[in-house]
C-alpha cells in the first residue's frame, strides 16, 4: 500500500556532504558515508543523493563513490548527478542503487527518459525539476543546478516526462532551498494536479509541522528535506537527525486523517 515517504536529501560535492541556500554557497557539513550510516540507524524511509558537482561540471558519475554509498545504505537509494547515457545509468543500478534521478540531461534530451524507462522500468526513473519564479512571477524550470533558464514551466515538463515513462517527479524549489521557511504549497499544487505518477517535494522544510502540512493538504506523496535533517538550532549546528518510527507514523496518520476529512468536505 502506498504511503507518504519522509526522505533525507543529501548533496555531494568533491566527495563531501554539502548544503546550499537557494542553490548557492555550498557549505561542507561532513562525510556522506557517515550520514548514510546514521540514517540507517534511524530507519529513514529512503535516501536521495544528488551529486551537484557532477551536475554543474557535466562530468560522468563517480561510480566508485556511488558503490560505496550503496554498500552502506540499508534503505532504497535514489542517485542523481551527471548521468547522460543509458550505460552510465545501468552501471549505477549494477552497484546497488534502486532509482536514478535525471535533470539536465532529461531537459536537453527528453527521449533519454523513454530509452532508460524501456530498459529498467518506469519505477526506477526519477525526474528532478529545479523550479523558481522568474521575473514575471511565473514558475520556470532551470537546468545546470539552477543556472540556465528553460523558459518552460514545471507542469508542462511534468506532463511530458510522465508520458515518456518517468515513474516519479521530484519538485525542487530553488527559491526555498535551505531557507527553512516552509514548502511552496502553490508550486506543489500545480505539479500535483498535472500528473498521476508519484511526486516528491523538497525545498524549505524547517520542521515536522511543515511535513505534516504538506501531507494533510496533498495526501500521499513524498516529502524530502536537507537542512531539517542536517542542522539543529538557530546557529545551524550540524546534527544529523530523523524522526523515530513511532513519531513518524503518528505524524503521517494524523496528517492523512486531516487530508481525508478535508477531501470529504469537498465532495
Amino acid at each position: 500500500m502506498l504511503r507518504p515517504r519522509i526522505t533525507p536529501c543529501l548533496l555531494i560535492q568533491e566527495n563531501g556532504l554539502v548544503k546550499t541556500v537557494q542553490f548557492r554557497d555550498p557549505k561542507y557539513v561532513g562525510d556522506p558515508i557517515n550520514a548514510v550510516r546514521i540514517f540507517n540507524e534511524k530507519e529513514a524511509d529512503e535516501l536521495i543523493v544528488l551529486d551537484i558537482g557532477a551536475s554543474a561540471a557535466g562530468v560522468a558519475p563517480n561510480v566508485k563513490r556511488i558503490e560505496a554509498l550503496a554498500a552502506e545504505c540499508r534503505m532504497p537509494l535514489c542517485y542523481g548527478g551527471g548521468v547522460k547515457t543509458v550505460e552510465e545509468a545501468l552501471e549505477i543500478f549494477r552497484v546497488g542503487v534502486e532509482k536514478v534521478a535525471l535533470s539536465t540531461q532529461a531537459l536537453v534530451e527528453p527521449m533519454f527518459v523513454r530509452k532508460l524507462a524501456d530498459r529498467v522500468g518506469t519505477q526506477s526513473v526519477v525526474i528532478v525539476l529545479d523550479v523558481k519564479k522568474n521575473r514575471a512571477g511565473a514558475y520556470e524550470v532551470f537546468s545546470r543546478n539552477g543556472k540556465i533558464a528553460t523558459g518552460i514551466g514545471p507542469t508542462d515538463f511534468a506532463k511530458k516526462f510522465q508520458q515518456l515513462g518517468a515513474g516519479e517527479i521530484v519538485v525542487n524549489s530553488i527559491d526555498n532551498d535551505g531557507v527553512m521557511k516552509g514548502f511552496d504549497m502553490a508550486l506543489i499544487a500545480q505539479v500535483r494536479s498535472a500528473v498521476d505518477i508519484p511526486i516528491t517535494v523538497i525545498g524549505g522544510c524547517a520542521n515536522l509541522s511543515d511535513v505534516g502540512k504538506v501531507i494533510e493538504t496533498f495526501g500521499i506523496l513524498g516529502v524530502a528535506a536537507g537542512s531539517m535533517f542536517l542542522f539543529k538550532g538557530i546557529y545551524r549546528a550540524v546534527l544529523i537527525n530523523y524522526p523515530n518510527p513511532i513519531e513518524k507514523d503518528l505524524l503521517i496518520q494524523q496528517a492523512l486523517k486531516k487530508y481525508a476529512t478535508r477531501a470529504e468536505g469537498l465532495i
